[in-house]
């Protein structure tokens, strides 16, 4: 079954392009919804997890708190700022060889690994 691109999807897609700031669900939907006061929060969480689905977004699973969105597709690390809870792309080279050390140690076949690096960012510090 083909999927279709909605004026409603092409509005999420933007949204998280725009804010660039890993945004969650709800803060996309806190957005969308400003303009379009019509759109639904199932909609806006509809619309992201099929983003991800199609390759467009990232999603980054946060421990203990909502998911993130990412529209940086290409595999790359995360910090977590403790200071002001922000979440922004680390600048380096994603490392491939741990998958393969993970899977010697492990007896398992790992296909990738997401690293969420969580410390202070150069305005918090």
């Amino acid at each position: 079954m083909e999927k279709r691109n909605t004026i409603q999807k092409k509005l999420v897609l933007e949204t998280v392009r725009k804010l660039h700031s890993h945004p969650s669900a709800e803060q996309v939907y806190d957005f969308v919804s400003a303009e379009h006061p019509t759109i639904s929060k199932a909609t806006v969480y509809r619309n992201l997890n099929s983003l991800v689905e199609d390759g467009l977004l990232q999603k980054i699973a946060m421990p203990c708190e909502a998911d993130r969105f990412d529209d940086t597709v290409e595999e790359h690390y995360h910090l977590r700022c403790l200071g002001c809870n922000k979440v922004m792309d680390l600048p380096m080279e994603y490392q491939r060889e741990l998958n393969e050390k993970a899977a010697q140690n492990s007896e398992c076949t790992i296909e990738a690994h997401n690293l969420l690096f969580i410390g202070w960012c150069k305005h918090c510090k």
